[in-house]
């Protein structure tokens, strides 16, 4: 990877560890991509790569699907930025709207974590409170009030997780165990009053992957929907991927505000929320709750995102079975392998998502941060670089997640499962 390692040594003169965002880095140094088609990636080292990261979830549908590249390439001879509103802005808000049950009205934006800060605001000046209520490990962008970190106990204050964010940013976070109902419910009823929201990630996607208990996520829309309390899905991982409407659609759940981004947009920056008329019509400028961005709209983005959507609306009674038919055999495949190998191991997947976890226990669950944080990340970095070696693009962070597209065909589920049972198989032997 010589060419790789050029490009590194000559990125970290100009810009910070030499990457634009820390998941993009990992030891000695990252591979530099080339270019990309299907589920496929070529880097500039010359090296073919199966992508099973797939945009951190964003493609679903694989690199340049063409719809999508036709739309935009005929989006860009029209021009690329009005700064006024357009009529490709009501049809994208319409498909989202007409996909998920909760929405009936939507603000686009332009990232996840836009949108997530967007949400929290709405609800705040929604409910005319200030404090909210997130879980360990759910993450929901690098914006201060969620850049907080749990303690021993259940619930407490939160505290920042990162230098830069206030104390006074974080005082009004409150932090819960994921999966801990009674926890929760005790949470919301001692808060009650005080609480604006309670933001989730339905399925956990950022801790590696972690999903639901039965009946957890329906407690939670109980105890928020008793007090009074906006309950915030974000669904910027999951939207479009687990299902056309979302996770919320999944499991049957109806949250109050929806965040959403990556799939819908399939690979362009794009982002939006969404929910009931009622609480998104406290947006400005008849609303007092004030958002805006100059990119927000932009007809380049909306383009890519209506033609994604039409797509998976077209495809969705197919596309949604067998990803979820290709990632439970992959999982059970890796599972079998590492069991084989005698390796301590815990496997997740739902949908089109799943990981493995390297765990030093018999622990064949894992149902929190707490027993993701166990897991041995290092062990998963050299993990990641055997499959690297062997054509096959997984996150180097255990607290990341393997994605399954639409671009994806049979012959290249067998290569991946093929590279996972030969990388368990040498790591069994290195031990």
């Amino acid at each position: 990877m010589q060419e790789s390692k050029k490009y590194f040594d000559a990125a970290k003169k100009v810009m910070p560890s030499g990457v634009t965002s820390p998941v993009r880095y990992f030891e000695p140094y990252p591979f530099f991509v080339k270019k990309a088609d299907g589920c496929h990636m070529w880097t500039e080292d010359g090296q073919k790569l199966t992508d099973m990261c797939c945009g951190y979830g964003a493609l679903l549908l694989g690199h340049r699907r063409k719809e999508i590249i036709s739309s935009v390439a005929s989006q860009l001879r029209r021009g690329t930025l009005y700064c006024a509103p357009t009529q490709q802005e009501t049809e994208l808000a319409k498909l989202i709207a007409g996909n998920y049950a909760s929405i009936d009205k939507v603000r686009l934006v332009n990232t996840g974590g836009e949108a997530t800060m967007t949400a929290i605001r709405l609800a705040r000046g929604y409910t005319r409170r200030d404090k909210i209520l997130k879980f360990d490990g759910c993450y929901h962008g690098a914006h201060d009030p969620v850049l907080v970190g749990a303690g021993s106990g259940a619930s407490h204050y939160g505290v920042p997780s990162s230098a830069g964010v206030p104390h006074d940013a974080a005082k009004n976070t409150l932090v819960a165990e994921y999966n801990d109902s009674d926890a929760m419910e005790h949470i919301i009823t001692k808060n009650a009053d005080a609480l604006a929201c309670v933001i989730v990630e339905p399925i956990m996607a950022n801790m590696g992957l972690v999903l639901p208990r039965p009946g957890f996520l329906q407690k939670l829309r109980k105890a928020t929907r008793q007090n009074g309390i906006v309950l915030i899905f974000d669904e910027v991982v999951t939207g479009f991927r687990m299902a056309p409407g979302g996770a919320q659609q999944h499991y049957g759940i109806k949250p109050d505000i929806t965040t959403m981004a990556k799939a819908m947009s399939n690979g362009f920056g794009m982002a939006a929320v969404g929910g009931s008329k009622k609480i998104m019509d406290c947006l400005a400028p008849e609303g007092q709750v004030y958002q805006a961005s100059t990119f927000a709209g932009n007809p380049v983005s909306v383009s890519a995102a209506i033609a994604s959507i039409k797509v998976i609306n077209k495809i969705k009674d197919t596309m949604y079975a067998r990803l979820a038919k290709h990632c439970k055999e992959m999982a059970k495949a890796i599972s079998d392998a590492a069991t084989s190998y005698g390796i301590p191991h815990a496997t997740s997947h739902v949908g089109s998502m799943m990981q493995i976890f390297f765990t030093d226990t018999k622990t064949d669950v894992i149902k929190n941060n707490a027993d993701a944080l166990r897991c041995d990340k290092k062990r998963f970095q050299a993990f990641a670089a055997r499959m690297l070696k062997r054509g096959v693009f997984i996150s180097p962070s255990q607290f990341e997640v393997a994605f399954v597209s639409n671009a994806h065909t049979g012959q290249d589920i067998k290569k991946v499962t093929d590279a996972y049972d030969a990388s368990l198989k040498e790591m069994a032997n290195h031990t």
